[in-house]
């Protein structure tokens, strides 16, 4: 969010800011009260200690009174508090530069409101946080400002997803003439604390599991540039499928492939790390892992019949971590090899096919198996047990990463 670095209020833009169009101020100039109950403020009551007052010729008397009161009182039940302060009160009240700030306002998505009267008491905790953890040593002024942008670009997203989805489905007027706000409301005041909770819960627990990956790591330098195998799965005709297909079942569609992919992935050990509507991309510690992963998928959709062909590009290698996402060429093989990959089949890389036999969940070649399995008869010992089996494919030439031989993964006979 980028703001006018000035005390006076009296040009504000009237932009967007997260929580609605600015709602009107009070007309004698003064700020208008925050609830002393507001869950926003961190406590639950304002410490008035904390808080400058707000000269005269500081409020904003431009901004565009809300017409709808109830519109007004929602965005009150969520953001916790009513809008107290400019930007440049906000950054003043919290000792705040106003250009650390204006980072920080921008890295979390909000857009560019000028001067207007828009922030509340939770927006001046939330700086003040911040801005602590920097001058208390624990992050650096990058650092915070990334996690203000990963923070940002994670929420944004899921509250999108849960209007669009979640509070669309269950805000349908039950009665002819009542409005869309009128039904949310309620609803909204009994969900808002539950789902908070959850939110928590579950950030919790991702932030344990990835906690305990750091602790196995073997450095630093182990968890930024990691061997992982990546993979993509990708939805097999799938622009011929949205000429023909209305954009309801579009959705219900796509909504169908990520739900199945992301429970297949957390329920065999890998991580999604993100979805592109017809096509995933997730990674796995180990190659044998990923195989499974891969496997299912296939098995999975291909016994759907209301699902498209799926095809899977899988590689081991050298990967770059950062917020959350991956990248390298490693990455970049396994998309390559999706794209080449025939429909329901699995293509994997030398380096994916070379971890498999060490781990001996595959076996490089027939020859290799039929001997270890000779040999483990001759000494009277089970034959080893192999999952998946390999068949090397005709080498071709890559886009961007010259000649490679892909490998058909594709599971052993018990």
């Amino acid at each position: 969010m980028t703001v006018d670095d000035s005390a006076s209020g009296a040009d504000a833009s009237g932009g967007d800011f997260p929580g609605g169009s600015v709602p009107g101020t009070d007309p004698s100039g003064g700020a208008p009260a925050a609830r002393a109950d507001s869950p926003g403020g961190g406590s639950g009551r304002r410490q008035t200690s904390d808080v400058h007052p707000t000269p005269h010729h500081e409020v904003d008397h431009t901004a565009e009174p809300t017409k709808d009161p109830l519109a007004i009182r929602l965005e009150q039940l969520i953001l916790g508090a009513d809008r107290r302060y400019t930007p440049f009160q906000a950054a003043r009240t919290a000792g705040v530069s106003m250009d650390l700030a204006s980072r920080f306002w921008r890295a979390m998505g909000f857009a560019d409101i000028g001067q207007a009267k828009a922030l509340t008491e939770a927006d001046v905790l939330a700086l003040r946080r911040l801005a602590g953890l920097v001058e208390a040593g624990l992050l650096s002024e990058p650092m915070a400002v990334q996690v203000a942008r990963s923070t940002g670009q994670t929420t944004a997203r899921l509250a999108e997803w849960q209007i669009d989805s979640f509070l669309e489905g269950l805000t349908e007027p039950p009665e002819p003439g009542m409005t869309r706000t009128e039904v949310t409301y309620p609803l909204v005041e009994l969900l808002l604390p539950e789902l908070e909770e959850f939110l928590v819960y579950v950030w919790r627990r991702q932030l344990a599991a990835a906690t305990g990956r750091v602790v196995q790591a073997a450095d630093d330098e182990e968890m930024v540039d990691r061997r992982l195998a990546v993979g993509f799965a990708d939805l097999v005709g799938f622009t011929r499928l949205t000429r023909r297909l209305e954009e309801e079942e579009l959705g219900e569609l796509v909504e169908a492939f990520e739900t199945t992919c992301a429970d297949l992935v957390a329920a065999h050990g890998g991580r999604l790390i993100k979805t592109l509507g017809d096509e995933v991309l997730f990674a796995a510690d180990d190659a044998g892992t990923a195989a499974e992963i891969a496997m299912r998928l296939i098995e999975t959709l291909a016994n759907d019949e209301t699902m498209p062909a799926l095809r899977v590009g899988i590689s081991f290698g050298t990967v770059t971590t950062r917020m959350g996402d991956v990248f390298g060429t490693t990455v970049n093989l396994a998309s390559r090899l999706t794209s080449i990959a025939p429909k329901d089949a699995v293509l994997v890389d030398g380096a994916f096919a070379k971890e498999l036999g060490r781990t001996g969940d595959a076996p490089v070649s027939e020859a290799e198996a039929a001997e270890a399995a000779a040999a483990a008869e001759k000494e009277g010992e089970e034959p080893p047990s192999y999952r998946f089996a390999l068949q090397p494919m005709w080498q071709r030439p890559v886009r961007g990463l010259g000649v490679v031989e892909p490998w058909l993964l594709t599971r052993r006979p018990a």
